[in-house]
């Protein structure tokens, strides 16, 4: 019987330990989501401003028509790679969730565990309960 006690109280370490991994998870999960909300915001914002520039007309001379493509390319070369980076930041939120799935199976894998070990110990500790006798003998005894 202490072995089974040893065992459940090792189950329950286990238990504590992964969800603290399952906790890790979910804040990396989140950070990457975060992440990647920001990154797409900034793309967004880049390729408005981007395109905001190239509509305008309004160059007094050549030297400012020519500063204002310069401009424009920029703007859509930092898009590009806002781009770029939204779309591995991407990549890297869907392996945290992933990740994160998983920490929560191992996690309600283990607790199953521990809630099987402490049914088996329940069902030791209790007494078994014995039949009803016959009686021996006759109805008239």
């Amino acid at each position: 019987m202490r072995e089974e006690q040893k065992r459940l109280a090792r189950l329950r370490r286990l238990e504590k330990i992964r969800a603290l991994a399952c906790q890790t998870a979910a804040n990396e999960a989140a950070q990457a989501e975060s992440t990647l909300a920001q990154l797409r915001s900034l793309s967004a914002r880049t390729r408005q401003l981007a395109e905001d520039y190239a509509g305008r007309r309004n160059a007094a001379d050549g030297a400012a028509l020519h500063q204002i493509g310069r401009f424009v390319s920029g703007l859509q070369a930092l898009s590009q790679t806002a781009e770029g980076d939204a779309r591995r930041a991407h990549a890297i939120a869907d392996a945290k969730q992933r990740q994160l799935a998983e920490a929560e199976r191992r996690r309600a894998a283990i607790e199953e565990r521990a809630a099987l070990q402490e049914r088996m110990i329940a069902k030791q500790a209790t007494a078994p309960v014995l039949a009803a006798r016959r009686s021996s003998g006759t109805k008239l005894e």
